[in-house]
C-alpha cells in the first residue's frame, strides 16, 4: 500500500493536503470512481452521437435531395414548438459539454494514477511499472489512447470548419446542400486522406473506450469479457466501415455531382438550389 501519511511531533499528517470538498453531488466527481463513471457515461453519449451521425450521413447514397431533407429535418427538430434550429443547438451544446467532461475526466484520471505511484512512468500512453508487469487491457488500443484522443479532437475541429461552417470550401460551400459540400470536400485527395486517418484513429479509440467502459461501470467478469471484446470490436468496425465509405467512394467517383438534378452551377442563388431540391423531393414522393 502506498504511504499516505507522514508522522511528526503533532501526529499523522497527509503528504498532500486534501482539496476542498464540493457540495453533493459535485463532490462525487472529485473521486477517481466518480470520474470513471463520468468518463464512461459521457463516452456512451458520444458513442451514440457517432453512430447516429454515421447513419444519418448514409442518406448521401440516396442522392442530394434526400441528403438535404435529412439536414433540414435536424434543423427543424421540435416542429413549430420552438424556433428553427433551437433543438439542434441544444444538442450541440450538450455534445460540447460531454466532450469537455470526457477529456477532463480522462486527463485527471491519468494524473491521479501517475501521482499515486511515484515509481510509475508512462510509456506509449500506458502505465509502466518497475516490475515490468503487463495487463490484458494494455493492448495496442489502450497504449495509443493518448494519441488517438488529440487526433480525434483536431479532426472534429477540422470537420466542423470544413462541412458545417464551410471555411475550407469557401465560395464552393452551399448552405443547405450537404451532398454538394461532401462531394466537393472529399473529392480532394489530401482531404480524403485526413478523413481516413482520423476515422481509423476514431475506431481504435472507440474499441478500447467501449471495452474499458464496462469495467468503469463495474461490469468486469471473466464470463462477460469475451462479449465485451466482441461488442467493442463490432461497434468500432461498424463505425469504421461506415465512415470510411464516404471518402473512399467519393474518390472512386460513386459520390459526385455528375448528372445530378438541381446542379449547383445552374443557379446564381443558394435559395434557388434549395427550392429545386424541395421540388425534386415532391416529385419523388
Amino acid at each position: 500500500m502506498a504511504q499516505t501519511l507522514s508522522r511528526s511531533g503533532r501526529g499523522p499528517q497527509p503528504l498532500r493536503p486534501r482539496k476542498k470538498q464540493l457540495p453533493f453531488p459535485l463532490n462525487i466527481y472529485q473521486t477517481a470512481i466518480g470520474r470513471k463513471w463520468v468518463m464512461a457515461l459521457t463516452g456512451i453519449g458520444l458513442l451514440g452521437f457517432v453512430v447516429a451521425h454515421m447513419i444519418g450521413n448514409l442518406h448521401v447514397y440516396e442522392g442530394p435531395a434526400r441528403m438535404a431533407e435529412y439536414a433540414e429535418t435536424l434543423r427543424t427538430l421540435g416542429g413549430g414548438l420552438v424556433p428553427r434550429g433551437t433543438i439542434l443547438w441544444i444538442l450541440r451544446l450538450g455534445l460540447i459539454a460531454m466532450f469537455g467532461l470526457h477529456i477532463h475526466s480522462a486527463y485527471s484520471l491519468k494524473e491521479i494514477s501517475r501521482k499515486a505511484s511515484p515509481k510509475a512512468g508512462f510509456v506509449g500512453g500506458a502505465k509502466q511499472y518497475s516490475g515490468g508487469q503487463d495487463f490484458i487491457a494494455a493492448n495496442f488500443a489502450s497504449r495509443t489512447m493518448r494519441w488517438t484522443g488529440p487526433i480525434i479532437l483536431l479532426y472534429l475541429l477540422y470537420h466542423i470548419a470544413d462541412l458545417t461552417w464551410g471555411w475550407w470550401l469557401g465560395d464552393d460551400f452551399v448552405h443547405g446542400d450537404p451532398y454538394h459540400n461532401l462531394s466537393e470536400s472529399l473529392s480532394s485527395l489530401p482531404v480524403a486522406i485526413i478523413y481516413i486517418v482520423a476515422n481509423v484513429a476514431l475506431a481504435v479509440h472507440i474499441f478500447h473506450g467501449a471495452w474499458s467502459m464496462f469495467q468503469s461501470l463495474g461490469i468486469n467478469n471473466p464470463k462477460y469479457n469475451k462479449a465485451r471484446v466482441a461488442i467493442a470490436a463490432g461497434l468500432a468496425g461498424l463505425i469504421l466501415v461506415g465512415n470510411l465509405s464516404f471518402p473512399i467512394l467519393t474518390q472512386a467517383g460513386l459520390i459526385d455531382e455528375d448528372n445530378r438534378e438541381c446542379a449547383v452551377e445552374d443557379f446564381d442563388d443558394e435559395h434557388d438550389i434549395l427550392i429545386c431540391l424541395e421540388e425534386q423531393l415532391e416529385e419523388e414522393g
